[in-house]
């Protein structure tokens, strides 16, 4: 939208989604600013993630690329065991012939924090402690307002704010994410050799859950459970729980799998929470006011895409206010190039969690975790102007 510097836009949120947007726009010529809720980077303690090659191409459109690959470690194949622990398939993991694409195997708090800092060092004001209370969509400018009194106000809004999102209450207040089927635990065991090797991440279809882990060049394993059954009690969308070991090592030691030596390996209690997933169909904008990330299209971890759609998000985002010429149009264009991939993965892995949707086998067009999507890497590149049609 003619983006220039006279541009501004207000971020609410400042994790994976609202800092890689910020970025992003800041690249497309617009004066940006960042509000997080939390007083700092939120460590989330035990957590891990993986980005795909899909999330690091979208890294490197906004130069962020040097700020991640300083943390976490590359993940180069994936290795596919059946409940009994015998291997089904060992294929290669995303673009491994460029070391920058590669899968990455990291922290969630770690990669908010390479983020933040990434933001800050390229003078885009954040702003932390800014809790969201009410947004006021006027004829000329949006308004935020925040718990401490405080107010902002730009030329458009993004809301970036994740699962429990507030700019989403304001702007659709009857939508809010569900149980997609499946209690996640998740940690991390120290000195565990043996579990397939650094830059291999496992995964193993067990009789009473999904498993998975990586091991860290340090020796550390990352490993998740996924366990069907009833949600944990409502705190919220998102909510985490340390729960004793004991929860989960009888369902795995059901199967002769690496999966409960490895749990019962882990020191102290584990973590937790429900897989959500957001509606499909839900409204993505209104006015000046757009929803991004979790905030928008928060799927169930299944498919191990959130963190990558949202860096994905961001790039499509600053492209199409920097190519087209008002926010409606812009806005309109972004969720014509979105929704499909990402309600698509809404659903698959939402399909995963409840059981009613087998877990992509390596070998199915499309499904490769080494498929190269040829569509969405002309959709993220910088230097292509994005289309108004999806």
């Amino acid at each position: 939208m003619t983006g220039t510097a006279a541009t501004r836009v207000l971020v609410i949120g400042g994790g994976i989604a609202g800092s890689a947007a910020a970025l992003g726009l800041r690249r497309a010529g617009l004066d940006v600013r960042v509000y997080e809720a939390h007083s700092g980077a939120d460590q989330d303690i035990g957590a891990f993630l993986t980005l795909a090659s899909t999330g690091m191409r979208a890294l490197a459109q906004l130069d962020a690329t040097r700020a991640v690959t300083a943390i976490g470690f590359p993940l180069t194949s994936l290795r596919l065991l059946d409940a009994e622990g015998a291997e089904l398939a060992h294929v290669p993991l995303g673009e491994v012939a460029e070391p920058d694409l590669r899968y990455r195997c990291l922290r969630r708090g770690e990669l908010n924090s390479a983020l933040q800092q990434e933001v800050s060092a390229r003078g885009i004001r954040l702003t932390h402690g800014a809790r969201l209370t009410s947004v006021t969509d006027g004829p000329y400018g949006v308004t935020a307002r925040f718990a401490d009194g405080t107010t902002a106000t730009g030329d458009l809004l993004i809301g970036a704010d994740g699962l429990n999102s507030a700019v989403r209450r304001a702007l659709s207040p009857g939508v809010r994410p569900g149980y997609a089927g499946q209690r996640v635990f998740y940690g991390r065991t120290p000195g565990a050799p043996g579990t397939g090797g650094s830059g291999v991440i496992t995964m193993v279809r067990g009789s009473q859950s999904a498993f998975g882990y990586a091991e860290a060049p340090t020796g550390e394993t990352y490993w998740f459970a996924r366990v069907g059954g009833d949600p944990l009690p409502e705190r919220g969308p998102g909510a985490r729980s340390a729960v004793p070991r004991e929860e989960l090592l009888p369902l795995l030691r059901a199967d002769p799998t690496p999966a409960a030596a490895l749990v019962a390996g882990c020191p102290g209690p584990v973590m937790v929470t429900n897989a959500t997933e957001m509606p499909l169909g839900a409204r993505w904008h209104t006015g000046r006011v757009l929803l991004i990330g979790d905030a928008a299209h928060a799927a169930s971890p299944a498919t191990g895409q959130g963190a990558s759609t949202a860096l994905e998000d961001a790039v499509v985002l600053a492209k199409a206010l920097r190519d087209l010429p008002d926010a409606a149009r812009a806005f309109g264009a972004y969720e014509r190039h979105r929704r499909p991939r990402v309600e698509h993965n809404i659903t698959v892995s939402g399909g995963m969690s409840r059981g009613t949707h087998a877990p992509a086998r390596p070998a199915e067009p499309n499904h490769r975790p080494d498929h190269r999507d040829e569509g969405l890497i002309r959709q993220l590149a910088w230097d292509t102007p994005l289309s108004e049609e999806g």
